[in-house]
């Protein structure tokens, strides 16, 4: 048989994206090396995006996950990215990122988001999940290029806001939607 077969290809494919996951590591410096990607990404949200400030201000917390890793090839895909858990902008929990997908697909992409926990409620109930998807009760605030933040009656009124930027690939529509999120230790 010439070429390469339906299973060397999905399992082509998981390796590809095991090994992309691989940058997203928490590393032998553990939670010094996140902390400083996460104040990195909050600081340039509250540099590009100045909406954000009053979002982290009126946040009972936020999730900063400063790079997720997004790669798909032929019918299977997945995004996994690490990030931290700020409460008044001190960290007390990092977490996992991870999604995955099935249809047709190819390509890869990076991308950062921020989830703001808006309500005590939405926070208490992600920090007590043991692993807590992204569902229907998220809102999206959508940055525009001049720097504002896009918030309507949906995202000023959601238990949860979630901020996707800073993307880089050629994957198209970077959503946190169907992604679980698990606590880790670093």
């Amino acid at each position: 048989m010439t070429g390469i077969s339906r299973r060397n290809a999905i399992l082509s494919g998981g390796a590809f994206l095991g090994l992309s996951a691989c940058a997203n590591g928490v590393g032998g410096a553990g939670g010094t090396r996140l902390d400083a990607r996460v104040d990195a990404a909050r600081d340039y949200l509250a540099a590009t995006y100045p909406g954000t400030r009053d979002l982290m201000s009126r946040s009972a917390g936020v999730l900063y996950v400063p790079l997720v890793t997004e790669a798909g090839l032929v019918t299977f895909g997945g995004s996994y990215g690490q990030g931290a858990l700020r409460i008044n902008d001190v960290t007390v929990d990092y977490y996992s990122a991870t999604q995955a997908s099935v249809g047709l697909q190819i390509g890869a992409q990076q991308y950062a988001h921020a989830l703001f926990f808006m309500t005590q409620e939405a926070l208490s109930e992600f920090r007590s999940a043991a692993g807590w998807v992204a569902g229907a009760n998220l809102a999206y605030a959508l940055p525009d290029k001049g720097g504002s933040l896009g918030t309507d009656t949906a995202t000023t009124t959601a238990p949860v806001i979630a901020l996707v930027y800073g993307q880089a690939g050629f994957i198209a529509g970077a959503r946190v939607t169907g992604t679980k999120y698990t606590r880790i230790i670093p």
